[in-house]
């Protein structure tokens, strides 16, 4: 005797055959693949950062000294053109000298003059401010210093930071003539490592002494 099987066909509302839903989710093997996929990515972006870091390092720190000594010049030549005398009344230039600069400016726009000095220590370029006190002022306090830049390499290099100039343009040799100083050029000479390329950048800008005729 032949037995006979029916099968029934799930139809939709157009009468087509209903087709079968995919269970919603990701399966293990999928969740393991994808990790690794996204870890290998990973790893090739940070062996990427890592490379340009080793191989441009110089480069990166050689500007950011570069920028460092291009503020800290535009900083000084700023304060030299507010020279101005004392709040004491003495004369505006206190000493001179090839790689340091005492005078007396205005640096913060209050009725007191300041007393300001810059230098070169090491590889640094320093800033020293020593405020007036008292009635009458005087300039007794401690000197509050900073560092305006760093990786300077004049003293290394044997280059003048300071150069100055009288009222006819000529240069002052002598810096027991200090009074005679009515325009100053400033130079810094600027390398990470000497030892590396490029070799070292020199900057250099210049002030006229507004308040010295």
């Amino acid at each position: 005797m032949l037995r006979t099987t029916n099968y029934v066909l799930r139809t939709n509302s157009r009468g087509l055959p209903a087709p079968r839903l995919r269970q919603a989710g990701m399966t293990m093997i999928e969740v393991i693949i994808w990790i690794s996929v996204l870890s290998m990515i990973l790893l090739a972006l940070t062996t990427s950062l890592l490379y340009f870091y080793r191989v441009n390092k110089y480069t990166l720190e050689q500007a950011s000294a570069v920028l460092s000594a291009q503020r800290g010049i535009e900083k000084v030549i700023r304060t030299i053109r507010e020279t101005a005398y004392s709040s004491e009344g003495a004369f505006p230039i206190v000493s001179i000298g090839p790689d340091d600069f005492v005078f007396y400016a205005d640096i913060n726009t209050d009725p007191l003059i300041e007393k300001v000095s810059y230098s070169v220590s090491g590889t640094n370029l320093i800033e020293g401010i020593t405020l007036a006190t008292g009635d009458p002022p005087v300039y007794t306090g401690a000197e509050a210093t900073s560092t305006l830049s760093d990786y300077v390499r004049n003293i290394a290099e044997s280059v003048t930071t300071f150069r100055y100039y009288d009222v006819s343009g000529v240069e002052i040799t002598n810096y027991a003539q200090w009074e005679k100083v009515r325009f100053v050029k400033v130079t810094l000479v600027v390398n990470i490592d000497p030892n590396k390329l490029p070799n070292q950048l020199t900057m250099s800008s210049s002030a006229a002494l507004r308040n010295l005729k």
